[in-house]
């Protein structure tokens, strides 16, 4: 009932519940409750008892589709980091191949690095080149 319930949770409502009751009031709010989470166990658990008791070898029957459908609740509830992006791409494309592109587009050939010219040498008495911008 409480998988999911971590102990950082509970360590949070005990908080809460102490601000909100008080330190007076606290244990005897705990003890209600936990009266009352028995009560409706051993409701919970005479039903089923009583259930199984009148239906008989029928009440596998009527459990047994229950019982398939909790395996894939478990597995949806490990999906903690569920990503609807990656999962909609990966239903949309799982089944491609790898260098398929949806819109048909093939990107051009890369281009070959540009290398700059090798630079010229100065006749004997020629001056540099300035660049007045660069100064």
């Amino acid at each position: 009932m409480f998988e999911n319930v971590g102990w950082g949770e509970i360590l949070v409502l005990v908080l809460a519940g102490l601000f909100i009751l008080g330190p007076e009031r606290l244990p005897e709010a705990a003890a209600w409750l936990g009266k009352t989470i028995r009560q409706v166990r051993n409701f919970a658990t005479g039903a089923r008892d009583q259930l199984r008791g009148e239906l008989g070898p029928e009440f596998d029957q009527l459990r047994k589709p229950f019982e398939d459908l909790r395996q894939p609740l478990q597995e949806l509830r490990g999906l903690r980091n569920f990503d609807p992006r990656r999962a909609a791409v990966r239903s949309l494309f799982d089944d491609d191949p790898a260098d398929y592109k949806p819109n048909g587009y093939t990107p051009p050939p890369p281009l070959p690095p540009m290398t700059p010219p090798p630079p010229r040498s100065l006749a004997p008495g020629e001056r540099p080149p300035i660049d007045p911008d660069a100064t």
